[in-house]
């Protein structure tokens, strides 16, 4: 992690998670990853609404489809992107000067700490990166304060793991027979904010009003054949083979490979787009 990203202490294992090997290996394979969400795009954009003048804040940005976009629809304005993954920004920076988006720009931060410019944004938008904050009000409060009044914030995120074929296949693949514990409900992870109650009374805490939910479903694409996404999704999920001795391991990527074989490479997901106003 470079010294100079101002973290919460309470983000700290994110910010070592995001701004090391998952980062890295995030923006070596982003044309993989946007390819996975490109189902999501087009509707996404459409409830962001952004407009030619509009000045937009894209929360954990990645390596940047998304203020890229954003940049582009707001010709006269300008997108910004933050993210705590030095390595996927440097990804982000390299292709917006590749395109010539001279109002696209990108700062390594911890966007539930950053000091954003007051009231500084008509929009906030974030395509699944809002999910891993340790404190989500902090965060969604530190968002608001950064739009101005009457100003939107829109957010995809996942439905629970009922509607995410994806998850559930590769992780019970992996588990290779263990018992996998339930993360908390209220942790940071990709279903942190799945939960409609709990998102109410977090934006609610945090200052937002007007908060809608619209359902999305697409298939997620992870690699061109089996090969390919069991490669992909092995190096995504790796991490899930700590602890299992030698066979174990061997048992969990031969399950993986099983089931995308069988499968093929599309899998069936489930989000919310997200809308909120600040008060």
């Amino acid at each position: 992690m470079t010294s100079t990203l101002q973290v919460d202490p309470s983000n700290a294992e994110q910010a070592s998670t995001w701004d090391g090997k998952e980062g890295g290996y995030w923006a070596e394979h982003a044309d993989q990853f946007d390819l996975a969400l490109r189902g999501y795009r087009t509707p996404f954009l459409a409830a962001a609404g952004i407009a030619a003048g509009d000045q937009v804040l894209d929360i954990g940005c990645g390596t940047g489809e998304t203020t890229r976009d954003a940049a582009r629809r707001a010709s006269r304005g300008r997108a910004l992107g933050v993210d705590l993954s030095d390595a996927m920004l440097r990804v982000a920076r390299q292709r917006a000067a590749a395109e010539g988006l001279h109002n696209a720009a990108f700062v390594h931060a911890d966007a539930q700490v950053h000091p954003f410019p007051a009231a500084a944004f008509d929009v906030a938008v974030s395509r699944t990166g809002t999910m891993f904050f340790a404190d989500p009000v902090a965060a969604f409060r530190n968002i608001c304060g950064a739009l101005r009044p009457g100003g939107r914030l829109v957010q995809l995120v996942w439905q629970p793991p009922a509607g995410n074929e994806w998850f559930l296949s590769f992780t019970n693949a992996l588990a290779a027979g263990r018992p996998l514990p339930a993360p908390a409900p209220d942790a940071p992870g990709p279903f942190s904010l799945a939960d409609p109650e709990r998102v109410r009374a977090v934006l609610g805490a945090a200052g937002f009003t007007g908060i809608q939910f619209e359902p999305h479903s697409e298939a997620m694409w992870f690699g061109e054949d089996a090969d390919g996404a069991h490669r992909f999704t092995l190096g995504l999920l790796g991490w899930m083979l700590d602890g299992l001795d030698d066979e174990g391991q061997r048992r969990a990527v031969d399950n993986l490979r099983a089931t995308i074989t069988a499968h093929g490479v599309l899998y069936a997901s489930a989000t919310w787009t997200i809308m909120a106003t600040r008060s």
